[in-house]
């Protein structure tokens, strides 16, 4: 897929309509098309309802904008969001926005966005209304991204060792082994390949405490060059005997 790993974006999140589960998701798959330099979210908090977006906004650093319901059957969580991506469009040195909302309210503001030259990414379930998604740049519904997390892991030979209590640090390798493979998946060309370098800038936009020394290993070429599931090429530039490294899957 195409990702520009350069653009800035805004993400706002619309707490009234998407559900808080698998924002691990939502975030990772931001993370494809560039980099969040704002992450807010809209609603009255203190609503029963948005309880399970409480429990997720400090592990993900988003920012809660608390917006009472001043008046019956108006929603106030849509006039905030759009008055704030409005001043981030003329004050926030951001290149795109990203609108989490299964809401047709935002079609008119992400018209505008574009019209300004702004990408416009949007995230929603599939009753998201067609005005709304004909008028972004790319709209991904929440259901896929749901699908993807439930997905089981590949199978795995069992062996009698296996069926004993598995080993926190196993479990650990696991989970690292389909970060660093989901992510090239995300970005590899059609023939496979991905940049090392670009391959890094993702695994850090999905998960910021990276760091292969985490895993006993100096560098990501190392903790790559350790995992069956991946293969390696050297390209040489000509350059002063420089080389680049490219990953794909097996």
């Amino acid at each position: 897929m195409d990702a520009n790993n350069e653009l800035k974006l805004a993400v706002l999140i619309d707490a009234d309509n998407v559900p808080s589960s698998n924002v691990k998701g939502m975030l990772e798959e931001i993370a494809k098309y560039g980099t969040p330099t704002f992450k807010r979210i809209y609603g009255d908090f203190t609503k029963p309802n948005l309880a399970g977006w409480k429990s997720v906004l400090q592990a993900h650093a988003i920012t809660p904008i608390q917006q009472y319901g001043y008046t019956t059957g108006k929603n106030a969580t849509d006039s905030a969001l759009i008055i704030d991506a409005m001043d981030i469009l003329y004050t926030g040195n951001v290149d795109g926005f990203c609108i989490i909302s299964s809401d047709s309210d935002f079609t008119r503001l992400a018209t505008r966005l574009r019209e300004a030259g702004k990408k416009v990414f949007g995230l929603g379930e599939k009753k998201t209304p067609a005005a709304f998604i004909a008028a972004c740049n790319k709209f991904i519904y929440l259901e896929i991204l749901q699908k993807e997390a439930r997905e089981p892991a590949a199978p795995v030979r069992v062996t009698k060792k296996k069926l004993k209590k598995e080993d926190p640090v196993a479990t650990q390798r696991k989970t690292l082994e389909q970060l660093i493979t989901n992510s090239v998946n995300d970005l590899a060309e059609e023939d496979g390949w991905v940049f090392l370098g670009v391959l890094g800038n993702l695994i850090l936009k999905k998960q910021p405490d990276f760091d292969p020394r985490n895993f006993g290993f100096k560098k990501l070429l190392d903790l790559i060059k350790s995992m069956p599931a991946l293969e390696i090429e050297e390209r040489h530039t000509g350059k002063n005997n420089t080389a680049h490294f490219y990953v794909r899957t097996k």
